[in-house]
């Protein structure tokens, strides 16, 4: 049987390229479209290109404007603030080491608030005295705001008896005389050695407020009874003129009988407040009680 004898059976065929034909290339190199227009391509025209436009076209197209040195100016404020900074803290330090120099030299540094309107003096019962000693302080300054209202009242009276003739000119200076010596004189004398007193528990401080405090109690009995002494007592608003002025002029005589029950009062007020400074003091009363009570629960609080 005569058949087909391959040598190489595995032999690949060779590939046959079907762009080596020219016929083949010159059929290529053709449109396989037919047609006009944009894509004919016999034409000599061309179409123009489009015009470019921005990126943005609109009508109110906003120009922004970014500094260049908007970096170095935010780090230069930044510099600033800090050291601002640093030179408040510096402050604080220097003030609370002056505060904490005072305080260890025994320097009280007081700051004024009394009275609220003008800050003339320190007040501050509810910060400067312990609590067991607030409500007797309280007592003692309703005593100097007594004894204020007082001389105020008198300063009315007199002022009202020389207006209605029954006194001269002489009681209505004295009356402002004492009003004006008055209103210090018991703030610097016993007031503040009492204030200062219960603030630091000073006993020295205490024999002072003592002594002049017997003064002013003294004092009130005096403007109390109103002794014709001094031009015949109606320079005080006191009893003894009281009685007198009630047959010349009624009006002028109740205001010094008002005058005689604030005097009264307020000699009742300070001979109790004097009594009960006394006793804690001495280590009575309920002032001291409660010191000890603060100390024994401070005691057991730390145990």
């Amino acid at each position: 049987m005569a058949g087909r004898y391959d040598s190489n059976p595995f032999d690949e065929e060779e590939e046959v390229n079907p762009f080596s034909d020219p016929v083949v290339r010159a059929q290529a190199g053709k449109p396989s479209y037919g047609g006009g227009g944009l894509f004919d391509t016999t034409s000599n025209s061309r179409l123009s290109p489009l015009p470019h436009e921005p990126a943005f076209s609109g009508v109110n197209d906003a120009t922004v404007d970014i500094p260049l040195g908007g970096s170095k100016e935010l780090k230069k404020k930044e510099r600033e603030l800090k050291a601002k900074e640093e030179e408040l803290k510096r402050k604080e330090q220097e003030l609370k080491r002056r505060e904490d120099a005072a305080a260890r030299a025994g320097i009280l540094i007081e700051h004024k608030n009394w009275p609220p309107l003008i800050h003339i003096l320190h007040h501050d019962i509810a910060n400067d005295i312990p609590a067991h000693l607030r409500s007797l302080m309280y007592w003692a300054y309703g005593s100097w705001l007594g004894i204020m209202l007082c001389l105020f009242w008198n300063f009315i009276c007199v002022t009202a008896a020389w207006i209605a003739g029954v006194g001269g000119v002489q009681i209505f200076l004295l009356g402002i005389i004492y009003a004006l010596a008055g209103f210090p004189l018991s703030y610097f004398l016993w007031y503040r050695p009492l204030y200062r007193a219960m603030r630091s528990e000073s006993v020295l401080k205490f024999g002072w407020f003592v002594i002049f405090y017997l003064l002013h109690i003294a004092f009130c009995v005096l403007a109390a009874v109103a002794p014709p002494i001094f031009f015949k007592g109606k320079s005080l608003a006191g009893l003894i003129p009281a009685i007198d002025l009630f047959g010349q002029k009624l009006i002028i005589g109740i205001f010094y009988a008002v005058g005689f029950g604030l005097y009264t009062l307020e000699f009742l007020l300070s001979i109790w407040v004097l009594k009960n400074v006394a006793q804690y003091f001495r280590g009575e009363g309920r002032a001291a009680e409660m010191k000890r009570e603060a100390a024994a629960g401070a005691f057991r609080s730390a145990i």
